[in-house]
C-alpha cells in the first residue's frame, strides 16, 4: 500500500545537484525527482520529476510503460519520433504538453539544444468488471 507523496510547501529547488540518469536512458538525460511514492514493481503511487536532455542527446527506441504519464516541455526543444540515428521526427517548442495512458508507445526522443521537461507518472486503479 502506498503512503502517498510527501506534503511539500513552496520551496526553492536546487537545480545544480540531485540529478541522475534514469535506468535504461542514455547518459546526457538526467532526472530530478521532486516528490514520489512511485513503486513500479507494485504498480502503485506516483512521482513528479524534472527530466533534462543535454544538447544533441537522443533515445533510439520507443518507450511503453504500465502507468500514466503527463509531460510538459518547460524550456528548449524536443523532437519526437526520431530514428535510431537521431534523424527525423517532429520538433516541439516550450509550452507543449502530452498525456499518455498506460500501454501507449511514444518516442524515441531527441533534443538539439537541450531541454527541461516536467513529468507526472502515476498508476490509476481501474474498476474491474467481474
Amino acid at each position: 500500500m502506498s503512503n502517498g507523496k510527501p506534503h511539500l510547501e513552496f520551496h526553492t529547488l536546487d537545480l545544480q545537484s540531485g540529478w541522475e540518469t534514469p535506468p535504461g536512458y542514455p547518459e546526457g538525460i538526467k532526472q530530478k525527482i521532486l516528490a514520489s511514492d512511485f513503486n513500479e514493481d507494485r504498480k502503485t503511487g506516483g512521482r513528479s520529476r524534472l527530466l533534462r536532455f543535454d544538447p544533441g542527446v537522443f533515445t533510439t527506441d520507443p518507450f511503453v510503460h504500465e502507468y500514466w504519464e503527463e509531460v510538459f516541455l518547460i524550456s528548449g526543444d524536443l523532437t519526437v519520433g526520431n530514428d535510431k540515428s537521431g534523424n527525423g521526427g517532429t520538433a516541439f517548442a516550450p509550452n507543449t504538453y502530452a498525456c499518455r495512458p498506460p500501454g501507449a508507445y511514444h518516442g524515441p526522443f531527441k533534443s538539439n539544444g537541450g531541454c527541461v521537461l516536467f513529468e507526472l507518472h502515476y498508476f490509476s486503479e481501474k474498476p474491474t468488471n467481474k
